[in-house]
């Protein structure tokens, strides 16, 4: 038997919210924009309730989702795993998931460019810990491999390696090949590559270093030359 709309009131503490009231009493409350529809004395079946809560348990998910997203791109998977996290049921988080990508905000490919790119930018890591870790987001194995191909590890390592080595400038050249090693190394990259930097990075600075003798002993040269024409 149907029920019939007796009030529609506003939500105190939260203004996007309203509660509907059937035949006097409390029933359920839904998202403002859903009850734009309802009227004072409509007639409400239970089929048409359970639709509405449907709708309206889509449309809170999918705005917590839209938050999840406001901190950085999401993959499938970590909205997956989130949504079935906030309560969701199957049949809620695909409809949300359609919702996402169809307003291209969940996007696979997209994301792993993301992903890499951000790494490179700050905190660069070998592919074999990027795999890792696209893996754990559930990217598939031919996307992850289509976005290594150009890769270029050395280069990830001798940015990550110019980060820090002003700190160890200072260094003997065991300590310093010690340490290097072991923070390259602890990112992913292989020995070899590791080694490769490490060797590039010192000899840079050693370069530097003599140069640097260099200038300063042109003053005293200069000094001495001068001394003599004047004698």
């Amino acid at each position: 038997m149907p029920s019939k709309i007796t009030a529609i009131k506003p939500q105190e503490r939260r203004k996007d919210r309203v509660n509907i009231f059937l035949d006097d009493e409390y029933a359920f409350s839904l998202q403002s924009i859903l009850a734009a529809g309802l009227r004072h004395g409509q007639e409400l079946t239970e089929e048409d309730v359970r639709r509405l809560q449907q709708q309206d348990a889509v449309e809170t998910m999918y705005e917590n989702a839209l938050h999840y997203l406001s901190f950085r791109p999401r993959s499938e998977q970590e909205m997956r795993r989130y949504l079935r996290k906030r309560g969701a049921d199957e049949d809620i988080t695909e409809q949300v998931l359609g919702r996402l990508k169809r307003a291209g905000l969940i996007n696979d490919a997209e994301f792993v460019r993301f992903w890499i790119e951000n790494r490179e930018t700050h905190r660069p890591r070998s592919a074999w810990v990027l795999r890792t870790e696209l893996r754990q987001k559930g990217i598939s194995e031919e996307q992850i491999a289509l976005a290594l191909s150009d890769l270029d590890e050395e280069s990830s390592a001798l940015n990550a390696a110019r980060r820090v080595v002003s700190r160890w400038e200072s260094l003997d050249e065991e300590t310093f090949y010690r340490r290097l090693l072991g923070y390259l190394q602890r990112r992913g990259f292989s020995y070899e590559i590791s080694r490769r930097v490490a060797d590039h990075l010192w000899d840079a600075m050693e370069a530097q270093k003599g140069t640097a003798l260099n200038e300063r002993a042109l003053p005293d040269e200069h000094k001495e030359r001068n001394s003599k024409e004047w004698e």
